[in-house]
């Protein structure tokens, strides 16, 4: 039975609210303790880069709880109500720290906030995307629904890159403190409406009732799936490149290019580098793959990024000051990223298949886990980096002229490590899925077409 626009509508508004909550933790975060209450910015990257760590144990055990489950509601919509709950509460304590912690005290309470917010999250994410091969039965149908949720996050990204600074100095009056607790409420209420009505309107329809894997038996699952290895080794270096480069993009614009009025550019930019990411998954992606395959997309993607930070790197060094020259190399990243945001979870789902064809068992949860913890492990590697950047760069929460005018060695480190670790990480990721992925578009039909006899004889 093909799914209902209802049932589509309602999956791509959970996406929305689930990657406005996101983006709002990984994009602002660091800078939230960093510049505005003071936390040093390497303690800040130790903080990030460990709750990661803690993700590599959490994460999985996670992804065990949820196919452990069984319920009248199915086994994904208790964890994805209750997950998404937890955290949005999580998310305001995170986002409001009491004024009167200084030094260690707030330090410790950093760490806290965001390690149980980081739990939190992945007690809702996993079983919202393992639920896609749960609902679905592979081929355009899934990689349909794929691309809409993917679209829908990119518009709850898009959106808070968009208006957060504005929305927090209207909030605030002025004081980001404040405004940054006002605004992380009342994004979390929009995230606990638009998951209510998720799990009001999706149901489970074809997953695979199997004996649930223990932890041993999930690594060993995993490490046999060859293919899940390497699409999850590609998220990581695509997402850590995207990151490092929206973790530092607010103080480019803060102590390199917008002066003065730096909210008003920072605003500008991210408007069209979000509504370019929103085109791409929406209009670009379907577009192109009348025309070419997947994988072809994929290699298009990687050539596009590569090219936009080149050329951003490029003006940067030229010293131009006009914002609108930056939306040249801004396409070129945004569109990729986009595309390449729907193409890697599409190339994940499809991992679930072959996992069940070679290893007799068919993982979502263990598989979507991994999915989770690599995007957040790209999110602390990112932000251990930055925070990196600022310390050798020497850029604080000082906004005094002669430290917003920071010198110009501090200023090409900003620039090398926005634009140059990005360029690194992608020729990475490309030249290692090229080598190693093998689920061609006529693969994944056989695939398809193998369980399918193989359930039926198995009747």
């Amino acid at each position: 039975m093909k799914l209902t626009a209802k049932e589509k509508v309602s999956y791509g508004l959970g996406a929305v609210g689930k990657d406005m909550v996101y983006m709002l933790s990984a994009s602002y975060i660091l800078y939230y303790y960093q510049d505005i209450m003071g936390v040093s910015a390497i303690a800040m990257g130790i903080i990030l880069m460990a709750a990661r760590v803690f993700d590599a144990f959490n994460d999985p055990i996670m992804g065990v709880l949820v196919a452990k489950t069984r319920t009248k509601w199915g086994k994904f919509r208790p964890w994805l109500l209750i997950g998404t709950i937890l955290n949005t509460v999580i998310l305001v304590v995170m986002f409001a720290a009491p004024p009167a912690l200084d030094g260690s005290g707030l330090v410790a309470y950093a760490a806290i906030t965001y390690i149980v917010w980081g739990v939190t999250y992945t007690m809702m994410d996993i079983p919202y995307w393992s639920m896609i091969p749960a609902f679905t039965e592979g081929g355009r149908e899934r990689e349909g629904l794929t691309t809409l949720a993917r679209s829908c996050a990119g518009v709850g990204s898009a959106l808070i890159t968009i208006i957060t600074v504005l929305c927090v100095q209207a909030l605030g009056q002025g004081d980001e403190r404040i405004g940054f607790m006002r605004f992380a409420l009342i994004i979390g209420g929009l995230f606990v409406v638009f998951i209510i009505i998720t799990c009001v309107n999706i149901k489970e329809k074809s997953t695979v009732d199997v004996e649930a894997p223990s932890v041993g038996q999930m690594f060993k699952a995993l490490v046999q799936n060859d293919q899940t290895m390497i699409v999850v080794i590609s998220i990581v270096l695509i997402n850590c490149s995207l990151y490092i480069t929206s973790n530092l993009l607010i103080y480019f614009f803060k102590y390199d290019f917008g002066g003065d009025k730096w909210q008003d550019g920072y605003t500008l930019f991210n408007t069209f580098g979000g509504g370019i990411q929103i085109l791409s998954m929406m209009l670009f992606y379907p577009m192109l793959r009348k025309f070419i395959s997947s994988l072809q997309v994929f290699y298009v993607s990687f050539v596009m990024a590569i090219t936009g930070y080149a050329l951003l790197f490029g003006l940067m060094c030229l010293g131009l000051t006009n914002i609108f020259i930056l939306f040249v190399p801004a396409f070129f990243v945004f569109t990729a990223f986009g595309m390449l945001t729907v193409l890697t979870t599409v190339f994940l789902a499809n991992t679930v298949d072959y996992g069940e064809l070679k290893n007799n068992r068919r993982d979502e949860s263990v598989i979507f886990s991994m999915q989770t913890f690599v995007v957040k492990l790209a999110s602390g590697v990112a932000a251990l980096i930055a925070s990196v950047c600022l310390s050798i760069c020497n850029l604080s929460n000082d906004t005094t002229d002669t430290v917003a005018a920071a010198a110009g060695s501090s200023v090409f480190g900003l620039r090398m490590t926005m634009t140059v670790v990005p360029i690194a990480g992608l020729l990475l990721a490309v030249f290692l899925f090229h080598r190693k992925y093998i689920l061609s578009e006529q693969k994944v039909e056989e695939i398809a077409q193998q369980i399918k006899s193989k359930r039926q004889q198995e009747a």
